[in-house]
């Protein structure tokens, strides 16, 4: 599947999940971290426990949570940028099933003066591309 292909994959969410880190570019977000919130969109071609209701046909959310939460609070980069990339090659690396992941970061106290909810950034990346 290509980026331009009109009819997406199935798709698995993990939305929402929430770590604290030690990503930044500032001497106290290095030090004493922040939050960071972190959503994926798994792809795949077909979801074969669509049919088999069989969790071995799927990919285990908790084990993906872990995998994220490992990347997250044991990474220490200056962008969520590389952060966001880093969450991406692990996922790809441990799922073979996954053709693409989504991630979106978030930093809800990031270091801008004036009133948010979030900044943040969002990647794809596809198995097989560089």
């Amino acid at each position: 599947m290509s980026r331009s292909d009109p009819q997406p994959g199935d798709r698995i969410l993990l939305e929402g999940m929430r770590f604290h880190g030690y990503t930044g570019v500032m001497d106290f977000e290095k030090r004493d971290g922040q939050d960071f919130l972190v959503d994926l969109s798994l792809e795949f071609h077909t979801l074969q426990a669509c049919e088999t209701d069989r969790l071995e046909d799927t990919v285990h959310y908790g084990f993906v949570f872990e995998t994220v939460r490992q990347v997250v609070e044991e990474s220490r980069f200056d962008l969520i940028e590389r952060l966001a990339g880093e969450i991406a090659v692990c996922v790809l690396a441990a799922y073979p099933s996954v053709h693409v992941v989504d991630v979106t970061v978030r930093k809800p106290q990031a270091p801008v003066q004036g009133r948010f909810d979030a900044m943040g950034v969002r990647i794809r990346r596809e198995r097989g591309s560089a």
